[in-house]
């Protein structure tokens, strides 16, 4: 099967989010990419754990930054408008050529019902093109929000921003997925996989940031904490 033909089969397994993750992972090394290629993705997670870089993003507690930025459409999109009608949950999404990131967008998308009911609004953050954020949006079926981070600002602000090794890109460029095309700039940085609630005083309630882009939690980690949020409990 192609990797398109193996994603869809697997997104309609009705398996959990990180099991979803887990039987594409296995297809991948094992048939749809080249041995040399799998090794250094392995290597590039590697790296980056050793790096300590997800122990120095944004954790709970912290004080969230404010951003303006555009959804797909050119339409601007304010956090602080956000947050004055409830929490904010945010995703660092590293784009649509990723099969790992589209599962995460499609679990949130299957809860969003559950986080709104809970008062809270959903975006997702991208350094990819409003083309390809359109593109994302249709083929996950989201009824949430992709805003572009031109050159990753925000995520640098996050503290969730990595640049890619030389050997890293040129597998990039092999399997498809140039970032310069995706995502209109040459920086070859992408944002960790990240997943934020921000409270109303915008300090951030919940962080789940992780250097292995295989590992998402599921979406339903996050409804206790905003149940709490919605009561005004304290939830330190």
């Amino acid at each position: 099967m192609t990797p398109q033909e193996t994603f869809a089969s697997i997104a309609k397994s009705g398996l959990p989010l990180q099991a979803k993750l887990d039987a594409f992972e296995l297809e991948f090394d094992a048939n749809l990419a080249p041995p040399a290629a799998v090794e250094a993705l392995h290597r590039s997670v590697n790296e980056l754990i050793a790096s300590g870089a997800q122990n120095r993003a944004l954790k709970a507690g912290d004080s969230a930054p404010e951003f303006t930025l555009p959804d797909a459409h050119g339409n601007p999109v304010s956090s602080k408008a956000l947050l004055a009608k409830g929490p904010l949950v945010v995703t660092f999404y590293r784009g649509a050529w990723c099969p790992f990131c589209n599962f995460d967008l499609t679990a949130l998308e299957e809860a969003r019902s559950e986080i709104e009911a809970r008062g809270a609004s959903l975006v997702a953050i991208s350094q990819q093109t409003a083309a390809n954020s359109r593109k994302s949006q249709r083929q996950n079926g989201l009824g949430f929000p992709i805003l572009g981070d031109h050159g990753g600002e925000i995520a640098a602000r996050f503290g969730v921003r990595w640049t890619l090794p030389d050997y890293l890109r040129e597998v990039q460029k092999a399997l498809g997925a140039d970032l310069t095309q995706f995502n209109g700039e040459d920086s070859w940085t992408l944002p960790m996989p990240a997943r934020y609630v921000i409270g109303q005083d915008d300090t951030i309630a919940y962080a789940e940031v992780n250097a292995d882009y295989t590992k998402r939690p599921e979406p339903s980690a996050i409804f206790p904490l905003l149940e709490q949020l919605r009561k005004g409990v304290e939830w330190r």
